[in-house]
This record gives C-alpha cells, structure tokens and sequence, in this order.
C-alpha cells in the first residue's frame, strides 16, 4: 500500500509539473475532433483544412494563439485572393500550363513570406488554391473561397477551444518563466563570483551566461505573446515590459560580474574580499531564489535585508582598503577589475530595487479571473 502511495504521489507531482502541455494536448484534440464536426455539419469539401488549421492555431497560450491566427488569416486571404486571381486570369488546361500558373502564383507569395513572417502560409494557399482544382473539380475562384471557408471555420474552432477549454495565458505563462530566470540567476551567481578567489573554469563561466541568456530568451517570447491577449483586453494584467526591463537589467549586471573573474584577483585582496564576496554571493543567490518563488506565486519581493547587508559590507570594506592605500599597489588592470566589480554590485542593488518595485505591480493577481469589460486604467 505505501509503495502505491508512493507511485501515486510521483504520478501527480509528474502531471503537475506538466499541466500547461496536458492542458495544450487536451485542447488540441478538442479542437480537432470539434472542427471535423463542424465541417461535416456545413458540408466542407474538404475537411482536413479545417482541422489542420484548429490544430495549428491551438497554442500554448491564448495570446500565441491570437497571434497565430491573425498571421494565419493574413496569409490565407493574401494567398487565396492572388492564386485564385492567377487561376482564374491565366488558361491552364495541360499539366505544364498548369505548373507556369503554380510557378506565378507561388512566387510572389513566396517572395512575401519571405519578407515577413506573418504571411507564412500565403505560398500554402497558393498551392492549395491552384492545385485543388484538379482533386475537388471547382473552378480557381471557388477553391479560393472555399480555402478561405475552411481556414475561417478552423480559425474560429481553435479560438474558441483556446479561450473555453482550460484557457492558458500567456501572462501567467511569461510569470512562471520569469521565476525560473531567477531561479537561474540564482544558481549561477555564487559561481561567477566564486572565480574571484580561485582558478575559474572559463567554459563553465561561459555555459552560465547562456542558460541566463536562454531563460530571459524564453520569458520574453513568451511575454511578447501577452500583448495580444492586454490589447484585446481579454486579461486585466499588468503590463510585463517593467518586469522584463527589471530581468534585463539583472542579466546585464550578472555579464558585467563574470567578466571581471579572469584571472583571479590578487592574493592580497581575496584576503580582504574573498569572504565577503562569498557572502555575497550566497546571500543574492537566497535572495533571487526566494523572489523567483515569490513571483509564480503572485507575493511580494523577498525581504532583503540580509544581502543589503552583506552588500554593504563589502562596499565599507572597499573603502577601509582604499583609504589605508592597498590599491595603489595593484596592477592597473587588476584595480580596474576590483573597481568595476564594486560599481556592478552597487548596480546589482538598484537592479534589486528595481525588480522589487515590479513585485508590488504583480503581487496577489493568481485568483484574478477573465474580465468581461476593458480593463480601466
């Protein structure tokens, strides 16, 4: 019975930390089995467009799929109108007719997804629209509008699952992603430091900076796509381009420290602020770690008292070096080192302090539900 339990337990704490992709592979098949019905209840010629497009327009979160279906709209009407216009201008009764009208209408359609990505399925429908013909027998302008009816419907499908089945915004989305950034940073910072006082691993330095780079990557797409749910006012959120500043910031000053751990400093001054840096270190990573938790959980910033301490510390302990003349013994590339690394933890403070200010924005919105008017400003 315990081992039951036991498997029992993982299993949950396995789907939880799944629950956005179940819930995306749930409404994706709704989207598909819902759209079929539909074409069969308007007598689609072809359903599998239909259902093609729900399911590609069925996103992780309510603003991709906002934005995938507008870009999709876009390309389909820009591809249909200009294929079916070519098919219907241009007599194309043998196969290699045929392919000179595919090749004219493929090719500005190609030429214009390839400038912007927004029109990416217009070289599709132009495929589409030019060759249905030859399997469904309608003419160039009745492919074209039948196309745009089936993208339509899907379009429609797929919304409408994403916005009723389990909906997933992309501002508690780009939430979660900000918190596991900090958790990041946490993590990486006592090493970038940690090469101040001893021998760095300069391959392991530079992996840091990418997951940083790749975690802020990831919660900025995503809070890209919140966009599209604020402007349709459909989520009464905060806007997220503080929060990603405030990140920005962090992984600006997170750069800067783990330029200056190469060499290591000199042995005079790891005595002085090895500990201290240590300190340092241990006490942001704490800091970080907790405000990353405190974000997905929709609470206000960590206390930080302990690493402003710690801070401070370090900062007095520069100064008593200073004014007792250790500096003036270092070699200059090392006293700009020591020196650029006190401005970039006085910056990590700001930087601190300006993520701080973005939790009071954030704070207590997890039980807040869909509005059903604008959101008042």
């Amino acid at each position: 019975m315990t081992s039951f339990a036991t498997a029992w337990q993982r299993l949950r704490a396995a789907l939880r930390e799944r629950d956005a992709e179940l819930r995306l592979c749930l409404r994706v098949t709704i989207a598909a089995t819902l759209s079929l019905a539909v074409s069969h209840l308007l007598n689609l010629p072809l359903a599998l467009w239909t259902v093609l497009t729900a399911v590609i327009l069925t996103q992780m979160s309510v603003g991709r799929s906002l934005k995938a279906t507008t870009d999709y709209l876009a390309g389909t009407l820009g591809g249909a109108i200009f294929a079916g216009a070519v098919g219907a201008l241009v007599p194309h009764d043998s196969e290699i007719a045929l392919a000179c009208v595919l090749a004219i209408a493929l090719v500005p359609a190609a030429l214009v997804a390839a400038a912007n990505a927004r029109f990416s399925a217009a070289p599709f429908t132009a495929v589409i629209v030019v060759l249905a013909p030859t399997i469904t027998h309608l003419g160039p302008i009745a492919s074209a509008f039948e196309r745009v009816i089936e993208v339509a419907v899907g379009c429609i499908v797929g919304l409408a699952v994403s916005f009723v089945v389990l909906p997933a915004r992309a501002y508690d989305l780009a939430i979660d992603a900000a918190g596991r950034l900090l958790g990041v940073m946490a993590q990486q910072l006592p090493r970038l430091l940690g090469g101040l006082t001893r021998n760095p691993d300069e391959a392991a330095m530079l992996r840091a900076g990418e997951k940083i780079g790749e975690a802020f990557a990831t919660a900025q797409a995503i809070a890209l796509e919140g966009t599209h749910e604020r402007m349709t006012y459909l989520a009464a959120t905060p806007d997220l381009a503080p929060l990603l500043r405030a990140l920005l910031n962090l992984r600006h000053d997170l750069a800067m420290i783990g330029r200056t751990t190469v060499p290591p400093l000199p042995a005079a001054v790891q005595t002085h602020l090895g500990p201290l840096l240590v300190r340092v270190g241990h006490e942001a990573a704490a800091y970080l770690r907790a405000s990353g938790n405190a974000l997905v959980a929709r609470q206000h910033a960590a206390p930080r008292h302990a690493v402003d301490a710690a801070l401070n510390d370090y900062a007095a302990e520069m100064a008593a070096l200073s004014q007792h003349g250790l500096m003036r013994d270092l070699p200059l590339d090392a006293k700009e080192r020591v020196f650029t690394l006190a401005f970039e933890l006085e910056q990590l403070r700001r930087s601190f302090n300006d993520l701080e200010r973005c939790f009071a924005e954030h704070c207590d919105l997890g039980n807040r539900k869909w509005p059903t008017q604008p959101h008042a400003r």
